[in-house]
């Protein structure tokens, strides 16, 4: 984790330092006819004007002690702004995650167990799912559920009504994901041994699935589902732009059009950190969801 994270955030300020614009000019407060020896002194004010590595040094031993810069934009602690925009981004993600789980599980063990036309809806169904981009959805549910029938909030706030749509959005996408894996788990574990001879024993088909197949199955499930959430964090941004969301996404989106460096980075390296924690959560859970998992190779 240690490694990864270090080569990430090298990437990061790397990506951020070679990146197009200047942010003195920003930080001049888009002047003109301003001197050389005024954009001077505002280069050595910010310590642009240190060699890329000694920038890198401060920013990084910084952000391992917690502090991440200030804004150029807003004039405020990066951490600040962070802290006030994570809950909403944090809370879309969960909401998001719990209609993914059900859904796409549910529909995964549906295909899986009935076949037949069920299972050819399914695949239709999630085919047309992954097809679709996340900003089409949006528009879409707009259009219908917020300025047609008025049912939901179509722009900000940050209750769990507000989130409903922008949750949605997430979640058509990463279910189809999640219940195409479901289902071809579910198909592997049907043909292995202990389940025939579960079968032969006179088991209802019902206990069969449930202690059997699906528990065989959580595996690549969990493996999926925590892969899909750690990575939503990411994809959050073209939901927060559409919905008019005050979070990370939304903060990356303004920090990028107007080349606030340290807001960028800032929030890259969260989305980085939060993805390698949630995969190592994952690993660690493996062996206590399958005991093979614990067994040496």
């Amino acid at each position: 984790m240690a490694v990864t994270l270090l080569a990430a955030s090298f990437v990061i300020f790397g990506a951020s330092y070679a990146a197009p614009g200047d942010p003195v000019t920003f930080l001049a407060g888009g002047k003109e006819n301003l001197t050389p020896e005024y954009l001077a002194a505002v280069r050595a004010q910010y310590h642009l004007d240190d060699p890329f590595l000694v920038q890198y040094g401060r920013w990084l031993g910084g952000a391992v002690s917690g502090d991440l810069g200030r804004s150029l934009q807003y004039n405020d602690q990066v951490a600040d702004l962070l802290a006030a925009r994570l809950p909403s981004t944090l809370a879309l993600v969960g909401c998001t995650a719990v209609l993914f789980t059900v859904l796409g599980v549910g529909l995964g063990v549906l295909a899986a167990v009935r076949g037949g036309r069920v299972d050819a809806a399914v695949v239709a169904g999630t085919t047309l799912a992954t097809s679709v981009p996340p900003f089409v959805v949006a528009t879409a549910l707009i259009s219908l559920f917020g300025v047609r029938l008025g049912w939901f909030p179509v722009m900000g706030g940050g209750s769990l009504w507000h989130l409903t749509l922008p949750a949605v959005t997430l979640a058509v996408g990463a279910l189809a994901v999640v219940s195409r894996v479901t289902r071809q788990s579910m198909i592997e574990q049907r043909e292995l041994d202990h389940v025939t001879v579960a079968r032969a024993s006179g088991l209802s088909e019902r206990l069969i699935v449930v202690r059997h197949v699906l528990r065989g199955a959580l595996g690549p499930i969990v493996t999926m589902c925590g892969l899909v959430t750690a990575g939503m964090l990411a994809g959050t941004v073209i939901v927060e732009a559409a919905f008019g969301l005050n979070g990370v996404g939304s903060l990356l989106v303004n920090a990028i059009n107007t080349h606030d460096f340290p807001v960028t980075q800032a929030v890259l390296l969260l989305m980085v950190t939060a993805y390698i924690l949630v995969t190592t959560l994952v690993e660690l859970v493996q062996p206590l969801i399958d005991p093979r998992a614990r067994r040496p190779a």
